[in-house]
C-alpha cells in the first residue's frame, strides 16, 4: 500500500485517502477494524438485531397512487426512510459506525452535519452505547435547522458552531476533520459517502440495506424490478445506498438528484456532477465545484444537506462510466415538490427528498403507465417547516 495514497477504495480513479502522513495510520487501524467486523456474523447479527428492534427496519414501500393519478404517466413509489427513528436514513450508517466503534474501544465520537440529520443520529447512538458526542455544524445551518439541534441536545450531545467560511456543511466538516486529527482518541463517525478511505465505502455498506430491502419488497409486490431508482445527492450516502442493489441490473436506471439553487446560470447551487469537475477535497478525489486553483467554491441549497462542493467518489465513477445519471432541481422546483406530496399524499418530506421527489414528477407524466419510478425518501420534513411554510405562503 502506498504511503501516498490507499489504492484499496478507489472507484475508477476516484477515491483514495489524500491525507496527512500522520493520519494515515488511523486510517489504516479503521480500515482493518471495518474488514475485520463485517465478516464477523456476530457483529452483523448485531446490526440486524438493532436496524429491526431499535430502528424499526424494514422501512416501507409507499405508492403514491394520488400523485401518479395527478401527473399522469408512469407509477411513483416512495422508500420511506423518513420512518425510521430519527426521521432520516442517517442512523442506518450511524449505528453501524458506532458499533465498530465500540468494538474498536472507543468512548468518544465526534460527527459534522448540515441538516442536523446525521447529528441527530450520532446523538442518538453515542446515549444508546454511553458514548461522549461532539457534533460539529456550521452557524448558519445551527440557525436553520433548530429543532435538531434542539434534539442533539436533548441527546446529550455537544454541539460546536463552526464560524468560518460559508459557516455550512463543508466548514462543519473541514472542522470535525481538524477535530480528528488533534484528538486521536476519538472515533471520526462521518455521515456521508465522501471523505478519505475508507469513509466512502464503510457508509455505503451500512446505508445498503435502504436498497436490498427496496429491491426484495418491490419484487415481492409487483413481481418485477422499477425501471427508474431515484434519489438526492449531496455527498450521497442515501443515493448510494439505494443504487447499491441496482447497479448490476441494467433495466434500472439510476438517477442522481443535486440542488440547481437559484439556478446553475447564477452561480447560487451545489450541482457537482452536473457543472464540477474532478479534483480532490477533503482528503478524496473527486468531482467538486473549485476555483482555476482547485480550491472548493462557495455553494448554495435551500437544502441544509445538499449545500456540499464535493460528492462521493462512488457517484463521480457511476457518471463517468454512464451506469448513472445526474441532474439538477431548483429550489422552487424542491419546495413545489414538497407541497405536491404533501397536499396529495398526507407525507412531510425533508427539503433534501424534495428534490428527487421534484425530478419526478418532471419525468411522470412522460412515462408509459405501467413504468415505475422508485424515489428514496430519505427523511422527513418536520426540521424543515420553518423554512419552508413562509414559501408556501403559509
Amino acid at each position: 500500500m502506498s504511503r501516498d495514497e490507499m489504492r484499496r477504495g478507489f472507484f475508477g480513479e476516484y477515491g483514495g485517502a489524500f491525507v496527512p502522513e500522520a493520519l494515515l495510520p488511523r486510517l489504516e487501524e479503521l480500515d482493518r477494524a471495518f474488514v475485520e467486523a463485517t465478516a464477523d456474523g456476530e457483529f452483523e447479527r448485531e446490526y440486524v438485531r438493532l436496524l429491526k428492534e431499535y430502528v424499526g427496519r424494514p422501512s416501507a414501500l409507499t405508492e403514491c397512487a394520488n400523485v401518479s393519478r395527478h401527473c399522469g404517466g408512469g407509477r411513483l413509489f416512495l422508500k420511506r426512510e423518513d420512518l425510521n427513528h430519527t426521521g432520516a436514513h442517517k442512523i442506518n450508517n450511524a449505528l453501524g459506525q458506532a458499533l465498530l466503534a465500540r468494538r474498536m474501544g472507543k468512548k468518544e465520537l465526534i460527527a459534522e452535519t448540515g441538516a442536523g440529520m446525521h447529528g441527530t443520529a450520532t446523538a442518538t447512538v453515542a446515549a444508546l452505547f454511553g458514548m461522549k458526542c461532539t457534533v460539529y455544524m456550521g452557524a448558519v445551518d445551527v440557525k436553520r435547522q433548530a429543532p435538531n439541534v434542539a434534539r442533539m441536545k436533548a441527546l446529550g450531545a455537544e454541539v460546536v458552531e463552526v464560524h468560518d467560511g460559508l459557516a455550512t456543511l463543508k466548514e462543519a466538516v473541514d472542522a470535525a476533520l481538524t477535530a480528528y486529527v488533534e484528538q486521536p482518541e476519538t472515533f471520526y463517525l462521518l455521515g456521508s459517502a465522501v471523505g478519505p478511505h475508507p469513509f466512502p465505502t464503510m457508509v455505503r455498506r451500512f446505508q445498503s440495506v435502504i436498497g436490498r430491502e427496496a429491491r426484495e419488497q418491490f419484487l415481492a409486490r409487483e413481481g418485477r424490478l422499477p425501471d427508474y431508482a431515484l434519489a438526492c445527492v449531496g455527498g450521497g450516502s442515501n443515493a448510494i445506498g439505494l443504487f447499491s442493489a441496482f447497479v448490476d441490473d441494467a433495466s434500472v436506471k439510476l438517477v442522481g438528484v443535486e440542488p440547481a439553487g437559484r439556478g446553475l446560470h447564477t452561480g447560487d447551487h451545489a450541482a457537482t456532477l452536473v457543472a464540477g469537475r474532478p479534483g480532490l477535497i477533503h482528503g478524496f478525489r473527486s468531482y467538486v465545484l473549485a476555483d482555476g486553483a482547485g480550491e472548493p467554491l462557495p455553494v448554495y441549497s435551500i437544502s441544509a444537506g445538499l449545500d456540499y462542493p464535493g460528492v462521493g467518489p462512488e457517484h463521480a465513477f457511476l457518471k463517468d462510466s454512464g451506469r448513472a445519471s445526474y441532474v439538477a432541481v431548483t429550489d422552487d422546483e424542491a419546495v413545489e415538490a414538497f407541497r405536491t406530496l404533501c397536499r396529495l399524499e398526507g407525507i412531510i418530506p425533508a427539503l433534501e427528498s424534495a428534490h428527487a421527489l421534484a425530478q419526478a414528477l418532471k419525468m411522470l407524466p412522460g412515462l408509459r403507465e405501467d413504468e415505475t419510478l422508485l424515489v428514496n425518501l430519505s427523511g422527513r420534513g418536520d426540521k424543515d417547516l420553518d423554512q419552508v411554510l413562509p414559501l408556501l405562503g403559509l
